[in-house]
């Protein structure tokens, strides 16, 4: 009852999830201090807004699980640094060694920590696309990730990861089973999510967002995006739900603004495309109902533009 009632505590106070505070951890270079969800799953939430020098680059989740063999971490962060302060907190936490990484998709805010995480010899997980996505596009992640962290990104470097796979990876630690998962395309290249059966909890990346609003990149298919949620995403009836971005949640919350928020959007562009509208007018298609979530001044415009882009040829 502990753990549930601190999780629905989180969820009701979204505004400590606003992008506009700067860092909630200043005695870290993590944005925040890790949360522990339910037993022995933790994540340090991050903050909702773009990666800026103030919150160090740290705008996406970074979870670790404690099994009772080992600790299993669950994005490798956007940084040396970033990587470096998470594992601090793991210290205090257990004396278990950290034994594996996983990469949720191929961003540079999930790999480029891999280079602190290489360095302690862990092993590295990623699925196959995510993998190659960083080796083609890590330099470029990396380049920015100098430009706007500055001394915050010194030895940050790109790692790739060290084992990859296709469609599930599982493990066994400590009496706990751990499934990394490709569920099929969704927000980028190998997005992928880590399902934890017997607690009923999904760490589920970029499949999921809430409390700020999704971006969808030239690459994203917003009609496979919703496929593989009615298809395999809503097929795990997680209990608990741990996000790329925000506070943990649940189904309900993740869906209304991931799945939903798709359906509806394609529904205006459809309905614009039908009555013989452009793109320049397609950029400002209604999206009220979603103008309370974090990022929606940066992205709206553009989400509305790509899906337009999109559906002309479908």
């Amino acid at each position: 009852m502990h753990y549930l009632a601190m999780t629905c505590a989180i969820i009701a106070a979204p505004a400590f999830a606003s992008e506009d505070i700067a860092d909630q951890y200043p005695a870290s270079v993590l944005y925040s201090k890790p949360v522990e969800v339910i037993p022995n799953v933790f994540s340090a939430i991050g903050a909702t807004a773009p990666p800026t020098y103030e919150n160090a680059g740290h705008n996406n989740n970074l979870s670790f699980i404690v099994t009772g063999d080992g600790v299993i971490v669950i994005n490798g962060g956007g940084s040396y640094q970033l990587a470096e302060a998470l594992h601090q907190e793991i210290k205090v936490v257990t004396e278990q060694p950290v034994k594996l990484v996983f990469n949720e998709n191929g961003q540079g805010h999930a790999m480029l920590g891999n280079s602190y995480w290489a360095m302690q010899g862990v092993d590295i997980v990623a699925h196959v696309d995510a993998a190659a996505e960083f080796e083609e596009r890590g330099g470029q992640s990396l380049r920015a990730a100098r430009t706007r962290l500055k001394e915050r990104a010194d030895q940050t470097t790109v790692a790739l990861p060290t084992q990859t796979f296709e469609d599930t990876f599982g493990v066994e630690m400590g009496g706990m089973l751990i499934e990394a998962r490709y569920l099929g395309p969704s927000h980028s290249a190998g997005d992928i999510v880590i399902w934890l059966p017997q607690q009923s909890l999904v760490i589920a990346g970029d499949m999921a967002f809430h409390e700020r609003m999704l971006p969808v990149f030239e690459h994203t298919m917003t009609a496979d995006w919703i496929e593989t949620w009615d298809t395999e995403f809503e097929a795990l009836n997680a209990t608990y739900v741990i996000p790329g971005h925000g506070h943990p949640t649940n189904m309900d919350q993740v869906r209304r603004y991931t799945r939903d928020y798709l359906i509806y959007l394609r529904e205006k562009v459809g309905a614009h495309l039908d009555d013989g509208g452009d793109l320049a007018d397609a950029y400002y298609v209604d999206q009220t109902p979603y103008a309370h979530l974090d990022t929606f001044e940066e992205l709206a415009t553009k989400n509305a533009g790509r899906v337009y882009e999109q559906m002309e040829f479908e």
